[in-house]
């Protein structure tokens, strides 16, 4: 269930945001830093902070798939709808006293970059401290579930996704 597929049903006059849950990745340095900063701040809306793919979070969301929750930041509302990426960053910065402005500023066209490229910056980051099979740090070839591909002697690059196996929404 996406943010878009559940707009018709949660409208935010009626039935306002109570609770975010945001899915990070335990065994990442970054991803556990940014845990541990969302934790010490004032939040206009609570956040739990559950690891990616742990128990818990299979128990919370079955129906979710918890591999793609470990290679990009997503959060669950408390009303189903799901945000990966640019857009679970930007909801998070929304639950924030703070730091809901920049949210705003984020969520307009020209704001949409920049938290595209930020979530680009980190997952590069992400990539080259990510522990490897067998020991190790770096080196891997990074995918999103959108395109981007990061590969670590070309850097990114973006392939339309195919919509021969259906997977694809016309709008």
């Amino acid at each position: 269930m996406t943010a878009e597929a559940t707009a018709a049903d949660r409208d935010p006059a009626r039935v306002p945001v109570r609770r975010l849950t945001v899915l990070y990745d335990a065994n990442c340095p970054l991803c556990t830093h940014v845990r541990q900063w969302l934790a010490r701040q004032r939040q206009l809306v609570r956040l739990d902070l559950v690891p990616a793919g742990s128990e818990e979070a299979r128990r919370r969301f079955p129906g979710l798939d918890h591999g793609a929750t470990l290679d990009e930041i997503t959060v669950v509302a408390d009303g189903g709808q799901v945000y990966r990426g640019p857009a679970a960053w930007v909801v998070t910065l929304w639950a924030l006293a703070e730091h809901r402005p920049l949210a705003h500023r984020l969520a307009t066209p020209a704001g949409a970059r920049l938290a595209r490229g930020a979530a680009l910056a980190a997952a590069k980051w992400r990539e080259g401290h990510r522990e490897q099979p067998g020991g190790g740090w770096g080196g891997g070839v990074y995918r999103t579930a959108d395109g981007w591909v990061y590969h670590p002697k070309h850097g990114w690059s973006r392939t339309t996704p195919s919509c021969a196996d259906g997977s694809c929404t016309t709008g």
